[in-house]
């Protein structure tokens, strides 16, 4: 069911590829999302995920999201900046895109290096993805959560949900727990169909 993701998204500025076992390799991945890489306590202070002890954790990441996409329960993608991007052609990050077919919902997340910070890569991933979700996926609404306190994610989800007329439904208090087992909150936004149309029609 891999076939149900796209093999490559292209946008103005970045390209998304498959982040899986055939694709990536996970040494090179670990140098990125490793205790003491640079800038990955501050990177993962807001995310679900510790930077890693071991190798054996990023393989088994890999592994896990290749088995996801396998599955047709979801894609990770590596960001790269396109040619004339500073950086063009560096691992950039990653972006998530999990799907309850029950629902008929996908789930958004994403993460980059501080040295692609502020550029508005985020939000440029986030309409490639929306559009997968709606026009490829043909799903109902796209859902994307964001820590209290992170307002810098706040305020670019915010500008990217805004731009496809979504809204943020509220702050779920104790939502889940943080890495190390403490409740956090979290804010909700969400996209439904008719709201993307719509501002895909103005």
């Amino acid at each position: 069911m891999a076939d149900l993701f796209p093999d490559r998204i292209e946008t103005e500025r970045l390209v998304l590829e498959p982040l899986t076992t055939e694709t990536v390799d996970a040494l090179d991945l670990y140098e990125h999302v490793r205790v003491g890489a640079p800038h990955v306590d501050e990177v993962t202070e807001y995310l679900t995920w510790d930077p890693h002890e071991t190798p054996k954790e990023t393989v088994e990441f890999v592994e896990a999201v290749t088995e996801k996409r396998e599955a047709g329960e979801g894609a990770t993608y590596l960001i790269r900046p396109c040619e004339g991007e500073r950086g063009a052609g560096e691992f950039a990050g990653l972006a998530g895109l999990s799907v309850d077919w029950e629902a008929r919902t996908a789930t958004l997340g994403t993460w980059l290096r501080k040295l692609f910070w502020g550029r508005g890569y985020s939000g440029e991933r986030a309409a490639a993805l929306i559009e997968v979700a709606f026009e490829r996926l043909d799903l109902e609404a796209v859902v994307v959560t964001v820590h209290e306190g992170n307002e810098k994610s706040r305020t670019a989800v915010s500008r990217y949900v805004e731009a496809h007329d979504g809204r943020r439904e509220g702050l779920l208090r104790n939502y889940h727990a943080d890495q190390d087992g403490t409740p956090v909150d979290v804010y909700r936004f969400t996209i439904a169909r008719a709201e993307y149309e719509g501002a895909a029609g103005e």
